[in-house]
């Protein structure tokens, strides 16, 4: 799977992903390789990233959108106040 974070002022994250857990409106959840299409409003909280190689890695958000189609992941989320 592909992910990318953008805020309006750059590009946080961009890569290939094993596993996504994003803070949604109604509770978090996973998201892993062929998950069925989604669109969900995010919560200010973390987004925890574990990367091809294992490798675990947490984004801060202030809230956002986040969409998953196709295996690719965009999140578009505000930076934390």
């Amino acid at each position: 799977m592909f992910l990318e974070i953008i805020t309006p002022e750059k590009k946080i994250f961009s890569g290939e992903v094993k596993l996504v857990k994003a803070p949604g409106a109604k509770g978090s959840f996973e998201i892993l390789t062929r998950h069925a299409p989604i669109i969900s409003i995010l919560e200010k909280g973390q987004i925890k990233i574990i990367d091809t190689s294992g490798q675990t890695t947490f984004v801060e958000v202030g809230g956002g959108v986040l969409e998953s189609k196709d295996d690719k992941i965009v999140v578009l989320a505000e930076p934390v106040a």
